[in-house]
């Protein structure tokens, strides 16, 4: 049996936007792999340099951030403890202290004292993870771009409205 294109009417919104979702997730680790970081390393270095993980910047599916404003929780210029990034990142603290040993045996951040409790440490990304950060974030929104291109502008700017609607907090005017 054939399987018809789905239409406007008969749409499974939730299938559709997942397959859409992994169509561009699938360039992301391809995107990454020249940096030799993965997507978890990318989200990790997101979180500490804007404060939040992308999509709760407002980054939008690219996850860049490149279309949303700052997060109201900015991290601290210090850093942030390792349980406090696994929070944000939604994953385990072991797993985030996973994500923190590749990134710092890469040079990408580093861990300090915390001088408000010298029992723990914060991790903060280093210059070469600032500027990993940027160089990275620079190539994943043209890759973005490329990707909704095949939209017409106003289809793009539609989607960017109903995206950022859903990201936004229930009760919320968006």
């Amino acid at each position: 049996m054939t399987e018809q294109p789905h239409t406007a009417g008969d749409a499974d919104l939730g299938e559709l936007f997942h397959a859409a979702f992994r169509g561009l997730r699938r360039t992301w680790a391809e995107q990454l792999a020249p940096w030799g970081l993965t997507p978890h390393q990318w989200r990790a270095l997101a979180t500490l340099e804007r404060g939040g993980p992308p999509a709760e910047r407002g980054g939008g599916p690219g996850g860049d951030g490149g279309a949303g404003g700052p997060c109201p929780t900015e991290a601290p210029p210090s850093g942030l403890r390792v349980k406090d990034l696994a929070e944000r990142l939604r994953i385990a603290p072991r797993s985030a202290t996973e994500v923190v040993d590749q990134l710092e045996a890469k040079g990408l951040l580093a861990r300090t004292p915390d001088p408000a409790d010298r029992r723990a440490t914060l991790v903060a990304a280093t210059e070469a993870g600032r500027a990993l950060f940027d160089d990275v974030g620079s190539a994943r929104r043209g890759k973005a771009t490329e990707y909704f291109s095949r939209l017409p502008e106003s289809d793009r700017a539609e989607l960017a409205r109903i995206l950022a609607a859903l990201a936004a907090p229930e009760g919320s005017a968006a």
